[in-house]
């Protein structure tokens, strides 16, 4: 199983700059221009901040480029998942269940998540199953993985699939020693844990922290892909932000003797590692304190 991973496009309503000066729309063309060489893609997946903020002509944008691509691979499915930047009611307007052909039309899924509760689906490609899960929390930064979203969750995985199951959604459920990454990834890992203990899952595919990241949750493979739109760049002092231009995107490698593996892809952008922007200390610790919850941001 060869999965191309996309994540964090944040297209706008129209391919122009945004309040950076990062064309959007520009990062994920030079990135798809890239990637159309690749062979034997199995699936493509997107895990959220689709678009920057919620409008139903970025998610329309977003499935046509990627569902061009899609098409170029050779029929590839596509998979999305929602960000803290999407807005539910547009994603389901365009995407439908977040489960499409590479036509654009909705795939036939095996289950879905109640709707009014959150985008999340099942469907199969190739012998695994692929679901993808809503972790948006409405109107913050952080994401969580609701009760009745993980009950669902261990419902489906107490029937194993033939060959095991790939797990995406947008917030990752670790995080290094990052104060951002601390305050803004997913709440309850413990809770996922549980959920997928014992189970099948052979790897869970995230973003949302623009730069890539490996880890475990207990024995399961953690894959965090790099952002379309900037990469957050980790060699300043601790405590500061800062981002630079140059999209990026990873191959996730399932099965065989050496899986899982994760390749990440760089985009050719001439302007590559230019400063978006640069958040100092006292910045930083702003924009944390007004978005975490209560209990991180003291």
């Amino acid at each position: 199983m060869r999965i191309l991973h996309l994540s964090d496009t944040h297209l706008e309503r129209t391919d122009a700059p945004n309040r950076h000066g990062v064309d959007a729309t520009d990062s994920l063309r030079l990135m798809l221009a890239e990637l159309r060489h690749q062979r034997r893609v199995d699936a493509i997946v997107v895990t959220g901040d689709l678009a920057n903020d919620g409008a139903v002509e970025a998610y329309t944008t977003l499935r046509e480029m990627v569902g061009d691509l899609a098409r170029r691979l050779g029929g590839t499915p596509v998979f999305y998942t929602t960000g803290n930047h999407d807005e539910r009611e547009a994603f389901g307007k365009v995407l439908g269940s977040g489960h499409l052909a590479a036509d654009g039309t909705d795939r036939v899924v095996s289950a879905a998540f109640p709707a009014e509760f959150g985008c999340a689906a099942v469907s199969d490609v190739d012998g695994y199953r692929f679901i993808t899960l809503d972790s948006l929390v409405p109107g913050k930064v952080y994401g969580e993985l609701g009760r009745a979203q993980l009950d669902w969750l261990r419902t489906e995985l107490r029937t194993p699939s033939e060959n095991g199951t790939v797990l995406a959604f947008h917030h990752p459920p670790l995080a290094l020693d990052v104060p951002s990454q601390q305050a803004f990834g997913l709440r309850n890992p413990r809770e996922l844990a549980d959920a997928i203990r014992g189970g099948d899952v052979r790897a869970v595919l995230t973003g949302h922290y623009h730069l890539q990241l490996f880890g475990f949750l207990e024995a399961t493979p953690v894959w965090v892909t790099p952002g379309i739109v900037n990469r957050i760049d980790l060699t300043t002092p601790y405590g500061t932000e800062r981002a630079v231009r140059g999209a990026s995107a990873s191959l996730v490698e399932l099965g065989g003797e050496t899986g899982p593996m994760f390749h990440t892809f760089h985009a050719r952008d001439p302007r590559a590692h230019e400063t978006v922007y640069q958040l100092d200390a006292e910045q930083t610790r702003s924009i944390i304190e007004r978005h975490a919850p209560a209990a991180q941001g003291k």
